[in-house]
């Protein structure tokens, strides 16, 4: 009991949003069907519940922090089931499609995306976040709106790299955190695995500056897919204790209530924002004092080098709340709640909502700068305009401005001939905005991922990330090898406490040296590793990476690839493409066997012969291609290729298509 033994020595200005495509809100539903709210949904949701709206005693703000798939968003359905909610199906909480997908938890929910749920006569707003590194924005912009967190563990894994970015960000802002060890019902999960965790976590919260009054948390064991929590260390509860009341009531006994002033001035700091062609801006956030009432007049107010300025005066047509999973519309709301407001139409992320009397701004959220960019432009090879619906630089302007507006953490710079740098996190994040655009019809040409460089007293300086991996033995050498070619540095390796035959690798490596590696890493390792990475600080440029990839083999002709030609061209390489799918000069079809780029024609048929017509052909045998995936894509390009991104297609191409323009530019780089 290591853990309890520690703690006790430290105890005591506004552009119309492209939307023809997007009418559902990326949260799965339209935010129009909110007009379809009647007054008897509103009082039949509020009927079961106290009216604790204006009384900050009586609420509760959590954020549910933790790793990648360390059981957040199967928590939230649980909390929801205890608490008498309907649950449409499971992980209730991503309600993107890409969300149900891939697994992960991409958008915070907040009002109405927070999960309000009625415990013991108190109100508690959950706010489900994300715990890729790669969306840290959206879970900056929701930590200032709560005064506690959930901070769940798998207690087989214990604590990994995501988990400090994550509860680092919660420490800062004076977050008093609840430890919930997770899946502690899986065998390899024993009493004293689950103390040597609880140490492991009291050394990170002593490691990212924890104050005493946060390092004295409490300590809950719970399985969320078994839908129960225990104060206790147990595997199998009681009957009557498979629930998640232990964990309620230490939300409700271990969270302070907010510190709120229901008669001052009405302020509330916009920390959401959604469009809805009924109700225009849905603006979310913490009410930080007074009370909103439909109906009153507000300002809309920013921070400005010399202060803060007024951009509007509007009045507040709705205000809403999400209880359970029913969105209901509310007349007024006090200081401490979460809540949505439509009316106003100029402020958005980081703005102020204040009374009329009031002309100060509200503090901002500080984000972490972005690491990575891309350059978004217009899908100008000779397949162009075939597959999508919106096609010009224009729009997809107005698609990137529009993101940039509800998304804090991506800038969008405009550059030359209808391009558009957009600067995020990681290639994750601007993966899943690829994505969503090309399934909104979007066409567009995409460059490879390029670093942001700092320069500071003369010396460039890079972003390094923080890297965990778990791998069987036998793959570890082979994982050092890439790695080393990539500027990576071991910090530790070990086994993994109870699993005989793996081992955990915990690395530093430049943010660039990753770029493409999770693919690689996959097939390295025969699907069996996990690896996880969270951005660390920026340190001295380490130097130019080893080589991490192949030439490629390019085609020099435009039609319709033969397998005639292509069962010649097997033996130069690994193929991306098939028979019956179009070539043009330029395309990328394969990965040559050597160092060099090759070009070659994969349209040529077989001629007429007096032995046999050229429709007759023999028994071609062709090996699978590599079909490549948008994430793998990105991480493959060079800096002299483009990934062509269409609804229907994924091309990979060089940049200047034309053959003889590409060999006269690498002479006169040679030379």
């Amino acid at each position: 009991m290591a853990g309890p033994l520690l703690r006790s020595l430290w105890s005591n200005t506004t552009r119309r949003s492209f939307s023809s495509h997007s009418s559902p809100s990326k949260f799965g539903y339209s935010l129009s069907s909110l007009r379809s709210f009647s007054a008897a949904t509103a009082s039949t949701a509020a009927a079961g519940a106290p009216n604790s709206s204006l009384d900050p005693n009586r609420l509760r703000n959590v954020a549910v922090i933790a790793h990648v798939d360390h059981g957040k968003t199967t928590l939230m359905d649980r909390l929801l089931r205890q608490c008498g909610a309907d649950i449409p199906h499971e992980r209730a909480m991503d309600s993107i499609n890409l969300e149900r997908e891939r697994g992960i938890t991409i958008s915070s929910k907040v009002s109405p995306f927070v999960t309000s749920i009625f415990w013991k006569d108190n109100e508690l707003n959950m706010v489900d976040t994300p715990g890729h590194a790669d969306f840290g924005g959206e879970v900056e912009r929701v930590v200032g709106m709560v005064e506690g967190a959930i901070l769940v563990v798998d207690a087989g894994e214990g604590p990994l790299a995501q988990t400090k970015f994550v509860l680092a960000k919660a420490l800062k802002y004076g977050l008093r955190p609840i430890l919930l060890l997770n899946k502690v019902d899986r065998p390899s999960v024993t009493e004293e695995r689950c103390d040597e965790v609880e140490s492991l976590v009291f050394d990170l919260f002593a490691n990212c500056g924890a104050t005493e009054e946060q390092l004295d948390f409490p300590v809950l064991y719970a399985s969320a897919k078994e839908g129960w929590a225990s104060s206790t260390y147990t595997k199998d509860p009681p009957v009557d204790a498979k629930n998640m009341a232990d964990l309620l009531d230490a939300v409700v006994r271990h969270v302070q209530p907010p510190k709120a002033n229901l008669d001052e001035p009405f302020l509330m700091l916009v920390s959401m924002m959604e469009k809805d062609f009924y109700l225009g801006r849905i603006l979310t956030g913490r009410v930080t004092s007074g009370v909103v009432r439909v109906g009153d007049r507000v300002n809309g107010l920013r921070k400005t080098d010399s202060g803060s300025e007024k951009i509007e005066e509007a009045k507040v047509v709705k205000l809403m709340k999400k209880k359970g999973t029913t969105i209901v519309s509310i007349d007024a709301a006090g200081a401490g709640d979460i809540i949505c407001m439509a009316g106003l139409t100029a402020p958005s992320i980081g703005h102020t909502v204040a009374s009329a009397e009031v002309t100060t701004a509200l503090p901002t959220v500080e984000l972490d700068p972005p690491t990575i960019s891309m350059t978004f432009g217009v899908n100008d090879s000779p397949l162009a305009g075939q597959d999508g619906t919106h096609l010009t630089g224009g729009r997809i302007g107005d698609r990137l401005m529009a993101e940039a507006e509800t998304n804090l953490a991506i800038n969008v710079i405009p550059g030359l001939s209808e391009s558009y740098e957009v600067q995020g996190r990681g290639e994750l994040q601007l993966g899943i905005l690829i994505e969503n655009m090309r399934r909104e019809g979007f066409e567009l040409s995409v460059s490879p991922p390029k670093v942001m460089y700092k320069t500071e007293k003369g010396q460039k300086l890079e972003p390094i990330e923080e890297v965990t991996i778990e791998i069987n033995d036998e793959h570890v050498g082979l994982v050092m090898e890439a790695l080393s070619h990539r500027r990576a540095e071991v910090i530790d390796m070990g086994p993994v406490p109870g699993n005989e035959g793996r081992t955990r690798l915990s690395l530093t490596c430049p943010s660039r040296g990753l770029v493409g590696y999770r693919c690689v890493f996959s097939s390295d390792t025969r699907g069996t590793g996990f690896m996880h990475r969270a951005f660390l600080t920026y340190e001295k440029y380490r130097g130019p990476l080893g080589n991490v990839r192949k030439g490629v083999l390019v085609s020099m002709a435009r039609g319709t690839i033969t397998a005639h030609s292509l069962m010649s061209l097997e033996a130069r390489g690994i193929l991306f493409v098939s028979p019956g799918l179009d070539s043009y000069d330029g395309m990328i079809i394969g990965e040559h066997s050597r160092e060099t780029d090759l070009d070659l024609n994969p349209v040529k048929a077989k001629e007429l012969t007096n032995i046999r017509s050229a429709g007759k052909d023999e028994n071609v045998k062709l090996s699978p291609p590599r079909l490549m995936t948008l994430e793998e894509a990105i991480g493959y390009v060079a800096s002299d290729e483009l990934i062509e991104v269409t609804p229907k297609t994924i091309r990979l191409r060089k940049r200047c298509l034309d053959v003889n323009k590409r060999k006269s530019q690498s002479k006169r780089a040679k030379d």
